[in-house]
C-alpha cells in the first residue's frame, strides 16, 4: 500500500486503480496522481488552472 508523500499515511487504492487516476490522502487531503500501477507509484496531482472561459 502506498504512503502519502506529505504525512506518511497509507493510501488504500483498491484493486481497480488505473494510471492517471487522482486519489486523495485520507488523513491530510493532499491529491496525488497514480503514475504507475505495478508497482504503484504516486506523484503530486497537477494544480487546476483557471480556464477564463477559453
Amino acid at each position: 500500500m502506498p504512503k502519502c508523500l506529505e504525512c506518511d499515511a497509507e493510501i488504500d487504492l483498491g484493486d481497480d486503480v488505473e494510471e492517471g487516476e487522482i486519489v486523495d490522502c485520507p488523513d491530510c487531503g493532499t491529491e496525488f496522481e497514480v503514475k504507475g500501477t505495478s508497482p504503484v507509484k504516486l506523484d503530486y496531482a497537477p494544480k487546476e488552472e483557471e480556464d477564463w472561459g477559453e
